[in-house]
C-alpha cells in the first residue's frame, strides 16, 4: 500500500499543488547474521553494522540470528517471508556464505544480497576455486589437496613428504572451507606438520597445502550487478608474520593502507584480476579477492570471499570509503543489486539462483 503526503498550502491558503506526491513504502529488510560457523562473532558485528547504516527513511530493518531459525526454532521461515521484502546476508562461513542459506531463500522466492547458490558454494571451496582460476588464466599459488572423506584416507606422513618435496618450507596448510583464517597454519619445519594437519582437519575434512608466497598482501573488492566496479586496492601489513584472525580483528594488530603502496600498473593488474575472479566464479553484488605480490612483482590470487566482513574496520568497507562510497550507500547498492537480480530472474521465468 502506498502512503500519500497531503498537499502543501500557500500563505493565502490555496493549495500549491493538487497532485499528491507518492511516498514509496519503506523496504522491510531482514539482516541475517550470527549462525553457527566459527565466524559467528564477526557475523554478528557485520549484521549490527548493516542495521545501523541502513537509511531509516528508506528501510525498516531487523537483525535475525540464523540460529533462531534452526531447530529448536524460535522463529518461522514463513513469518520471515511475510514480514520482509529482502534479506541482507551478513553471515560468514559455513551455513551462511556457502550456498546453504542461499538455497533456502531460493525456495522461499526471497531476494537476497550477494551471490547465488552456485557461486557461494564454489568460492567457499578453496581447491575448486583454484581450479576455476587456472581454467580462466588467473594466476594462483601451487597447491596440493587432500580429502579425508574418501578411502583410503590420506596418510599425514605421506602428505608431509609430498608437501616438503614440492614446496619446501615454509608452506601453508589450511582447512579448505573456512574464513577469517580459521584452520590456517604456517608450517615452518617438518616437526610442525602433524599439529597443523590435526588442527585443520578439526575444521574440515578437506585440506589444502599451498606454497607460501612471500611479499606484499593486498585485497581488492568488487561491487555491482551487471556493471562491475573494482574498488581501490588495500595493502595489509600485519604486525606479526601473517594476517591471522588476531591481526584481522584486533585493533592495531595490522596496518591496512588504502590505496595500496604499489605502482599504478600493479594496481590496475590487481583490480583486473579481482574482476576476472568475480566473473569466473559467477559472483553477484560483491566479492573481495585476496592476493600476494611477490618481490619480483608477480601477482598470485589466494581466494575470493563472496560475503566479506562488513564491520567499520573490515577491508571492503574501507576500500569503498576510499572510492567515496560510505556505508549507507554501499549497503543501499547491495540491496538494489539483490532486487534487480531477483526481478530479472523472475521476468525470465528462471530460478532466482
Amino acid at each position: 500500500m502506498r502512503r500519500f503526503e497531503s498537499a502543501t498550502y500557500t500563505m493565502e491558503g490555496m493549495p500549491m499543488s493538487t497532485t499528491p506526491r507518492v511516498i514509496p513504502p519503506k523496504l522491510r529488510v531482514a539482516i541475517f547474521a550470527g549462525g553457527f560457523s566459527a565466524e559467528r562473532d564477526v557475523s554478528l558485528r557485520s549484521g549490527e553494522m548493516v542495521r545501523r547504516n541502513l537509511d531509516p527513511e528508506r528501510y525498516v530493518a531487523e537483525v535475525i540470528d540464523l540460529k533462531d531459525l534452526l531447530p529448536p526454532a524460535v522463529l518461522d521461515w514463513a513469518d520471515i517471508k511475510a514480514r520482509h521484502d529482502v534479506v541482507f546476508i551478513a553471515l560468514h562461513g559455513e551455513g551462511g556464505e556457502d550456498g546453504t542459506l542461499q538455497g533456502a531463500l531460493e525456495l522461499l522466492d526471497m531476494p537476497y544480497t550477494g551471490s547465488g547458490v552456485y557461486a557461494s558454494s564454489l568460492a567457499m571451496n578453496k581447491w575448486r576455486t583454484k581450479q576455476v582460476y587456472q581454467a580462466n588464466g588467473i594466476p594462483t599459488a601451487d597447491a596440493l589437496a587432500f580429502d579425508l572423506r574418501y578411502a583410503p584416507m590420506p596418510d599425514p606422513k605421506d602428505a608431509a613428504q609430498q608437501a616438503e618435496a614440492r614446496f619446501g618450507f615454509p608452506h601453508v596448510l589450511k582447512a579448505d572451507n573456512q574464513g577469517s583464517s580459521f584452520g590456517v597454519y604456517i608450517v615452518r619445519n617438518s616437526a610442525e606438520f602433524e599439529a597443523a594437519w590435526k588442527g585443520a582437519s578439526g575444521f574440515s575434512p578437506e585440506i589444502l597445502i599451498e606454497r607460501f608466497v612471500p611479499g606484499t598482501e593486498v585485497s581488492c573488492g568488487v561491487i555491482g550487478g551487471q556493471n562491475l566496479q573494482a574498488l581501490p586496492v588495500i595493502e595489509i601489513v600485519p604486525a606479526g608474520e601473517w594476517f591471522d584472525y588476531e591481526a584481522k580483528y584486533t585493533p592495531g594488530a595490522a596496518e591496512e593502507i588504502v590505496p595500496a603502496r604499489i605502482s599504478p600498473e600493479l594496481t590496475r593488474h590487481v583490480q583486473d584480476l579481482a574482476l576476472k575472479a568475480h566473473r569466473a566464479l559467477g559472483c553477484w553484488g560483491m566479492s573481495r579477492t585476496d592476493m600476494r605480490i611477490t618481490p619480483e612483482g608477480e601477482i598470485l590470487v589466494l581466494e575470493t570471499n563472496t560475503i566479506p566482513g562488513l564491520t567499520e574496520g573490515s577491508l571492503l568497507p574501507k576500500e569503498a570509503r576510499a572510492a567515496g562510497i560510505m556505508l549507507p550507500e554501499l549497503f543501499d547498492r547491495l540491496i538494489s543489486f539483490a532486487l534487480a537480480r531477483h526481478a530479472d530472474r523472475r521476468q525470465l521465468g528462471l530460478p532466482t539462483s
